[in-house]
């Protein structure tokens, strides 16, 4: 019996030391790995830039074994969504301008991770061929050409608080043009029309976007600088992130792109491979095959 009990033991012992092994071994892969078995929430709105970084960094963390959702809302719930801890990341944030509300509201339950793209910019703007438009002071009289219509985005858009707050009364244009919103898309669908039939059409846009490679477009003057000076596009993390995640946020904070990286990946996503965000990014990676190397 003695010898069966110390048997016994030695199972037992041995079976610690194998459990021992493997857990030192599932925390070493689990390092190894990155972020295994970890979820993060990505919320953005349908700019075409929070589109393009935000498929972009659900691929770099994917990679590096993160589960990573993404979420599309208009932008005061993507912010709310923030406030409350059920998002994490938002790539998008425009400073200081355009989100600066949100920012009023939220901003102490936020986190700044840093500015990717600083040259930023409103705009309202129309198809080249359309004369006697240069200026937003031009819109009031020539009304009638585009029908009383502005063709706008998405109603929460800070874009469309700046057209509805002070482009259209800052310029006259109260009761003269109407601020038609809806998306994103299908702002660029009527635009896409009216080129295509080389009808007038003033559509509220910004910088950068891949239209502005696509279309031969002018962007009317603000000379009352109704839609600001140039913003800077900024990450945010809700509360806690940089606690949490503190090597996803180190990585967050050296992101940066230029006007022709972003431009060649929103042509990817949006032209060539329109509807495989994914196979779109993996091109621009293989084309740029220091990028990631420059976030570690």
């Amino acid at each position: 019996m003695f010898k069966s009990l110390t048997r016994v033991v030695a199972l037992a012992a041995t079976a610690a030391l194998a459990l021992g092994a493997t857990a030192a071994c599932g925390e070493s892969a689990d390092k190894a790995s990155g972020g295994k078995g970890k979820k993060i929430t990505i919320g953005y709105m349908a700019w075409d830039e929070a589109i393009a970084a935000s498929h972009l960094w659900q691929q770099i963390l994917e990679k590096d074994g993160y589960q990573v959702q993404l979420k599309n809302l208009e932008a005061g719930l993507v912010y709310g969504g923030l406030a409350s801890g059920d998002i994490d990341l938002f790539l998008d944030s425009w400073l200081p301008q355009t989100h600066a509300s949100y920012l009023e509201k939220y901003g102490d339950k936020l986190e700044k991770l840093g500015v990717w793209y600083d040259d930023a910019s409103l705009s309202i703007a129309v198809p080249k061929y359309v004369d006697g438009v240069d200026s937003l002071e031009d819109l009031a009289a020539k009304a009638g050409d585009f029908n009383g219509e502005l063709v706008g985005i998405e109603p929460g858009a800070g874009l469309t608080k700046a057209t509805q707050e002070k482009v259209i009364p800052g310029y006259g244009l109260d009761g003269k043009m109407k601020l038609k919103t809806s998306s994103t898309p299908a702002m660029l669908a009527a635009l896409d029309g009216a080129i295509a039939d080389k009808k007038p059409i003033a559509v509220t846009l910004w910088h950068p976007h891949w239209a502005y490679a696509k279309y031969e477009l002018k962007d009317l003057a603000d000379p009352k600088g109704t839609l600001g000076a140039a913003e800077q596009v900024n990450t945010l993390a809700r509360k806690g992130f940089g606690e949490d995640f503190p090597e996803v946020a180190a990585k967050l904070k050296r992101f940066k792109m230029d006007g022709e990286q972003l431009g060649t990946l929103e042509d990817l996503m949006f032209n060539v491979h329109k509807g495989d965000e994914e196979k779109a990014v993996e091109e621009w990676l293989k084309a740029n095959p220091d990028y990631l190397g420059k976030l570690s």
